[in-house]
């Protein structure tokens, strides 16, 4: 019996496109402000961000020790299904006929719940893995949408090589190492948050 692979496609996390929204031009805005020389638009290299972000290394080692172990469980299981078929068959010859068609009609029961256990799995893994890239996803754009409001960007772009639609673009205008800076301290502080509140004692 095969046993189904959980595969993790966080890989899809390069091809997203965070469009920032336009600054106005007036009331004292931060756009009309920006510097002169500010380009209206920027891009972020999605391959750099994804390997740099500390948020999405920590989600993709997590969610990959989950498929790892349901992929374990799973095997046991399979392998223990294979060793009942082959007793079963070893066996067969000795029983009646109906101790045949039900020993046949259990382990095939057994499959289908097996295969239904595999199925559950595989969903609920797409499922976790999904709300993580919807946490980064929402990470990144608010953190863009505070920068472009800083800076007078009207666009931020996204940048994947083979895998995207700019084919060229002026390295000036890759804001990519200050995003990951910015989004790997904001990530470190809310942890350093998150053990302060735990370590203070409950009053």
């Amino acid at each position: 019996m095969n046993v189904l692979k959980i595969s993790l496609g966080l890989a899809v996390a390069t091809s997203f496109l965070v469009g920032c929204e336009q600054m106005p031009k007036s009331n004292g805005s931060a756009a009309s402000t920006a510097a002169a020389g500010t380009p209206d638009i920027v891009y972020v290299n999605s391959d750099s961000l994804l390997a740099n972000y500390e948020y999405f290394k920590e989600a993709r080692t997590r969610l990959q020790g989950k498929g790892q172990q349901a992929e374990q469980d799973l095997r046991t299981q399979a392998e223990a299904f294979q060793k009942e078929v082959e007793r079963y068959q070893q066996s067969a010859q000795g029983m009646t006929e109906q101790q045949r068609a039900s020993t046949e009609q259990r382990l095939q029961q057994k499959q289908q719940q097996l295969q239904v256990l595999q199925q559950n799995k595989g969903n609920e893994l797409a499922g976790e893995e999904s709300e993580e890239m919807k946490k980064i996803y929402d990470r990144v754009e608010e953190y863009l949408k505070k920068l472009s409001d800083e800076k007078g960007y009207k666009m931020v772009l996204t940048y994947s090589r083979g895998n995207s639609a700019i084919l060229y673009s002026d390295s000036t205008l890759d804001i990519t190492s200050e995003v990951v800076a910015a989004l790997n301290e904001a990530y470190s502080s809310e942890k350093d948050t998150a053990k302060t509140e735990t370590a203070a004692p409950k009053k």
